[in-house]
């Protein structure tokens, strides 16, 4: 009998939105171009070469290792690229994702990634051209909405703040904009340069969709304890009052 994970439990559209992403099981909504990926990224032009830290993998000599031989190594680290990130800031409001779920997707779905999670802001570092991949499928996904969602490599506030008229992210540093066609373009890195050409990344989704695609537990929305008057639990708090109890009298020796 096949093994099947376990990822998170619940039977709220908001559990399941979690398994999806988790899982990596997600729901391609738009294309952008890797040069468009590149572009926002701001961390080479895009064509141009892959700058290195070291050589390839197959031209070093190291010495033999049965590590080596099981794990094969992810195209970033055997052309010996350099590291680098992209970081997301998620809206409270019903973004899709959440940043430790986009945390949880690069640990289990991305090889040689390093996930790291801020209360507003999750950055994944990995090999150059390993990064640029996940970031692509992180853009072009389920995960992100583009009114809600940001790359934000630096000066990031906003995921708590109220949204715009236009229903957009409030960003210092104005790095995306609404226009007439009610597209979403980026006009600036994520870092905050500005672009000689706008990246256009679509149209955002409904209040009504975003609702049902989210990550995020709201008393609006989906309650993590239920409606009000009719308590009812979601099995993710359980399972985590249960893990909070016995932390705290056993410290996980229930012996």
């Amino acid at each position: 009998m096949a093994y099947k994970p376990q990822y998170y439990p619940g039977t709220t559209s908001v559990g399941k939105n979690r398994r999806k992403h988790m899982s990596g099981d997600l729901e391609k909504l738009r294309d952008i171009s890797d040069a468009d990926v590149v572009t926002v990224m701001g961390h080479r032009a895009p064509g141009a070469d892959y700058p290195s830290t070291h050589p390839p993998l197959k031209e070093m000599g190291e010495p033999d290792c049965p590590i080596r031989q099981l794990v094969e190594p992810t195209p970033g680290a055997a052309a010996g690229d350099r590291i680098r990130y992209s970081q997301f800031a998620d809206s409270m409001y019903n973004a899709p994702s959440v940043p430790y779920w986009r945390s949880y997707w690069g640990a289990i779905n991305c090889r040689g990634a390093d996930p790291g999670t801020l209360s507003g802001r999750q950055i994944i570092e990995a090999r150059e051209r390993d990064i640029e991949q996940y970031t692509k499928v992180q853009m072009d996904s389920e995960m992100t909405d583009v009114s809600l969602s940001s790359m934000r490599g630096c000066t990031v506030h906003g995921h708590s703040l109220r949204l715009a008229e236009d229903g957009t992210m409030f960003d210092m540093l104005a790095r995306t904009e609404m226009g007439s066609d009610g597209k979403v373009s980026y006009v600036k890195d994520q870092v905050g340069i500005p672009l000689d050409k706008k990246v256009n990344v679509g149209k955002p989704m409904s209040e009504a969709e975003v609702a049902k695609r989210t990550t995020i537990f709201r008393h609006d929305n989906v309650a993590f304890g239920g409606a009000q008057g009719a308590r009812k639990f979601d099995e993710g708090l359980i399972a985590l009052h249960h893990m909070w109890e016995r932390r705290s009298r056993w410290g996980f020796r229930p012996e």
